[in-house]
């Protein structure tokens, strides 16, 4: 207000500068954020949950978003197109598994995350990239450490497993994050349909912000309870967040819609909502390629 008065008592021309300034202003303040989704997996209908999760955004938070799947299937290891969206994007979130994409496609991807803004990833975005041993592109297998939690010059592969498709997982909050922005609303204890991953040792790394544990319910192995959700910095100084959760199913938990959404705000430097609205998620398991 104090701006606008200042404007309309000074001469003409100078009030049409102001005038310009302050539509600038607005206009900079309106400026949506931009969510590039890319998703790109054979099991987990990832091409299916992150448009609801898009929509949502758009609808209820406000923000921009495009969905890129890979073509003309999601069984179609070698092309995601429309990559060229990353150049305008404020965070990218990855859901892939195993792709080889031609490397113009990853040229768009390095570029992004040399720009140090932020990434997002899902479950079995820690092996995004399944290369050939002595391709050229092989260093790209190693996409969970370099992109989602390595500090700079860690490389190789990150070696993990899990307990068995039958099993499922109890989740719950790390004590010392619970007044984590990111866990608001977010319940204390709840139980999820992914099997869980075993990550230790090579995830998180040192530095990391372990945010929820899993403990692996009927196993067919021995279990050790192991992060499902953490913060970091990636190896180009990006903001990260990671979790290995992701199965279909998981999606219709709102404990999880609430990490997602909650993830996205802080990714992008926002406040965590106040207000909260479930999303209807009902999307199938597929059985893995």
């Amino acid at each position: 207000m104090k701006k606008i008065l200042l404007c309309l008592l000074l001469i003409a021309g100078v009030s049409i500068t102001c005038t310009g300034i302050l539509f600038a202003q607005s206009a900079k303040k309106a400026k949506k954020p931009l969510v590039v989704f890319v998703t790109g997996d054979h099991e987990y209908s990832s091409e299916e949950t992150m448009p609801l999760i898009a929509a949502a955004l758009e609808k209820d938070y406000g923000m921009k978003t495009i969905v890129l799947k890979a073509y003309p299937d999601y069984n179609s290891e070698e092309n995601i197109p429309g990559l060229e969206a990353l150049k305008k994007a404020d965070l990218v979130v990855f859901y892939l598994r195993w792709r080889l994409l031609p490397p113009a496609q990853l040229a768009l991807i390095e570029a992004y995350l040399k720009s140090g803004k932020p990434v997002m990833g899902f479950r079995t975005t820690t092996h995004a990239f399944h290369f050939p041993e002595g391709h050229p592109s092989e260093k790209w297998n190693a996409f969970g450490e370099f992109a989602l939690n390595a500090p700079p010059g860690w490389g190789g592969a990150a070696k993990h497993t899990h307990y068995g498709h039958e099993s499922s997982t109890d989740v719950s909050i790390v004590p010392e994050q619970a007044a984590n922005p990111i866990l608001t609303g977010v319940a204390k204890n709840f139980h999820v349909r992914s099997w869980l991953y075993r990550v230790l040792p090579d995830y998180p790394v040192k530095g990391s912000t372990w945010l929820l544990m899993g403990k692996a319910v009927n196993p067919d192995k021995e279990a050790i309870e192991n992060p499902v959700a953490w913060t970091g910095t990636n190896s180009f100084g990006g903001k990260v967040f990671m979790t290995t959760m992701g199965h279909p199913e998981d999606f219709r938990q709102e404990p999880f819609q609430r990490l997602v959404i909650n993830a996205i705000h802080d990714e992008l430097g926002l406040k965590v909502p106040k207000k909260w609205k479930k999303i209807d998620i009902r999307v199938p398991y597929r059985v893995a390629k």
